[in-house]
């Protein structure tokens, strides 16, 4: 048989395609390891944000590259109160990961504007009719449909806008749920890039994913305008449609994925199941990957899948949360739950967006005055 194109092949080139071929150049820089973009750009057009606190040494080393702004604290508003915490939040741009990833593959493992139709054991067909094969195929294409997943979803339209005075922010406001509640829990979330320059998104854990972007946009410039922040241009916009883990067998979900293929990143179930954050969960099993001994496309769709079993069965509890969220409470207080968690101390909040939340944190974070009705709270958790 010919040699194959690469060793490894990822189908798709968003943030987990782009971490895997980075920490793979890193531990086995003799790989000839490549990426298969649609677009004409890596990572589309996102912004990924994580606390500092979310990933080990080996993980913020690996994801330094990608890190456009940091701050040293962040803020929360609530109807019953708003706090500053000194917990680090941190923001990777789409703009750094193309950019660190057009440096670190050769341009033989640059597949950009090539769409795939077609991902298989040991080949990709791509649009033009072209056949890509490599030792390894990786299927990291995105989320999708799957009937056998129970989600929510958190919805969002931002406006990245450039204000004719300094905002005074000290950090981004992770939620300012103060605001009307609307398609479910809603709440507003800024990050301050520069003195005048925010990321203003209008963001809803909502039941459907249809997104109102003219009327979201449209509650972004009033809430800008609520602030005394007078607008002088849109510097960009983006929008996304993140999944929220309710329940599902993830076992039957990954069943879907041909053998031989891995599916990774959202694909695999890999985000936080409460906050759909996925840049830790990227890092981490990027990180898995590049220490597997046989990377043959066999061995490590065996490794990712066993991997993305054992995150999502580890986060039962989170699941049981979003019960709570989406099924107990009505979806014009479901702002009330998330004020009733946010009131807890920073390491155990800290925790808890690590997915590391311990046995002391669960009982800290359901005790007390229950957020929603009892009946209503007994019946969401029983419900299949």
């Amino acid at each position: 048989m010919s040699r194959p194109d690469h060793d490894v092949l990822i189908a798709g080139g968003g943030l987990s395609a782009g971490l895997i071929a980075l920490a793979l150049r890193r531990a086995r820089p003799e790989l000839r390891v490549a990426i298969v973009e649609a677009g004409e750009r890596f990572g589309g057009n996102h912004t990924w944000s994580s606390f500092e606190t979310d990933l080990d040494s080996r993980g913020a080393a690996l994801a330094a590259p990608l890190i456009a702004h940091r701050w040293p604290v962040h803020l929360l508003r609530f109807p019953a109160f708003a706090r500053e915490i000194r917990l680090g939040y941190q923001s990777a741009t789409s703009e750094r990961l193309h950019a660190v990833l057009m440096e670190a593959l050769p341009p033989e493992g640059r597949l950009l504007g090539c769409p795939a139709i077609a991902v298989e054991p040991g080949r990709v067909r791509l649009a033009d009719q072209r056949v890509v094969t490599a030792r390894a195929v990786l299927d990291a294409r995105g989320q999708r449909d799957s009937p056998a997943l129970r989600l929510g979803f958190q919805k969002f339209v931002g406006l990245e806008v450039e204000l004719a005075r300094p905002h005074g922010l000290a950090g981004p406001i992770i939620m300012d749920a103060t605001v009307a509640q609307h398609d479910g829990y809603r709440f507003v979330y800024t990050l301050p890039f520069s003195p005048t320059r925010v990321l203003i998104e209008d963001t809803y854990y909502a039941d459907g994913p249809a997104l109102d972007r003219a009327g979201l946009e449209a509650r972004v410039s009033a809430y800008a305008a609520a602030q005394g922040w007078e607008v002088t241009r849109v510097v960009r916009d983006e929008q996304g449609v993140l999944p929220i883990a309710i329940g599902g067998d993830i076992g039957r979900h990954l069943g879907a994925f041909p053998r031989g293929v891995p599916p990774v990143g959202l694909a695999a179930g890999l985000f936080h199941p409460v906050t759909g954050y996925s840049f830790p969960d990227a890092v981490r099993l990027a990180l898995h990957i590049a220490r597997l001994p046989d990377l043959s496309g066999a061995a490590i769709d065996r490794a990712v899948r066993a991997y993305a079993i054992e995150a999502w069965e580890g986060r039962k509890f989170y699941r049981l949360l979003n019960k709570m969220l989406f099924h107990a409470a009505e979806p014009g207080q479901r702002w009330r739950v998330l004020q009733h968690f946010n009131r807890l101390d920073a390491p155990l909040v800290g925790r808890f967006y690590a997915g590391g939340t311990t046995f002391a944190d669960k009982v800290r974070i359901l005790s007390g005055k229950p957020p929603v009705p009892i009946s209503r709270a007994v019946a969401a958790l029983v419900k299949a």
